[in-house]
């Protein structure tokens, strides 16, 4: 495998026209490389190869598309975190308020592993989710104005103040190791099993975080799938061998769990955003069907429906 150099801007013009890009303004595209970052932008090259083992661009492809690309990933990966942001600040304060009204509001009391999962499976997990929470109090306690208040003046951090500095990950397996009970009465607040919400939890911890490094959305796909549900069922998405091959593992799950967990109004302006990020890349794309390139994403053709699903 040959060495990775340095390419200066005309050089990075070249390689993209040589494999059959279209370039007419050559100076934009120069100031858009060195703004954005070649890197980057090439990141999304594959949705618009010939195929898998050529990699010269369909012909007739535009740097315009490719750049278009790329900005609506920008664009949509800030509409998910948005709303990524507001699920996590919900489920942040269903925990701390189940935690701290059932077990008390000094680290003691809502960190004592005796108040959570008393299944011998989780003992593991739990001894070590409580210890990265303390290691959480060590490292940031004493970095953010409210939690080092409450040190400072009354020597111990609620958890309704500590969550602030959990991340949402962190949070998520402290779900994961909560008792039965405690997992049941926050699930119920969703409608949801607890077993789902705990899916859920780590599928959005995962976004959250590819969201907040700008890494590439369209086509992540998580390790764990959400279980088959009735949106899967009424939007009527295609299956191969028994399996749905949209909502599962990619952005659509997410969107799935978002109509779950986030309200009505909520939900609704959060569709209306993706949507209208679509329709201007319908819009700017001449050379990739916007069909296609829905699947790339994971969406059904018909998943604007899901807004009408009760």
């Amino acid at each position: 495998m040959g060495k990775k150099t340095f390419k200066t801007l005309d050089e990075q013009v070249q390689i993209l026209k040589s494999r059959g890009l279209v370039i007419t303004d050559i100076e934009k595209t120069k100031n858009i490389l060195l703004r954005e970052n070649y890197f980057f932008i090439n990141g999304y090259r594959h949705l618009f190869m010939k195929s898998f083992k050529d990699t010269n661009f369909i012909p007739g492809t535009t740097f315009e598309e490719l750049y278009a690309m790329f900005v609506f990933d920008r664009r949509v990966r800030n509409i998910f975190f948005k709303n990524l942001l507001i699920v996590e600040n919900n489920i942040k304060s269903l925990i701390s308020y189940e935690l701290s009204r059932n077990f008390g509001y000094k680290e003691k009391d809502y960190l004592n592993p005796s108040n959570y999962s008393k299944n011998p499976m989780k003992i593991r997990q739990v001894h070590d989710v409580l210890n990265k929470v303390k290691r959480q109090i060590r490292v940031n306690g004493k970095q953010h104005s409210a939690t080092l208040h409450y040190i400072t003046n009354y020597g111990y951090i609620p958890l309704w103040i500590l969550v602030k500095v959990l991340s949402f990950g962190i949070v998520a397996e402290l779900y994961n190791i909560l008792d039965i009970e405690n997992q049941k009465s926050i699930a119920s607040i969703y409608n949801l099993d607890t077993e789902t919400l705990g899916i859920y939890l780590s599928i959005l911890a995962n976004y959250r975080n590819l969201c907040a490094h700008e890494d590439i959305l369209y086509d992540h796909k998580t390790q764990k799938e959400i279980p088959d549900s009735k949106y899967h069922h009424i939007l009527n998405i295609d299956m191969t061998d028994g399996e749905y091959i949209y909502g599962k593992d990619d952005l659509f799950a997410v969107v799935i769990i978002m109509k779950q967990l986030l309200t009505e109004n909520e939900f609704r302006e959060f569709i209306n955003e993706v949507g209208y990020e679509i329709d201007i890349l319908e819009g700017k794309t001449n050379i990739l069907p916007i069909n296609n390139f829905l699947n790339k994403i994971g969406f059904p053709e018909n998943w604007r429906d899901i807004l009408e699903i009760e």
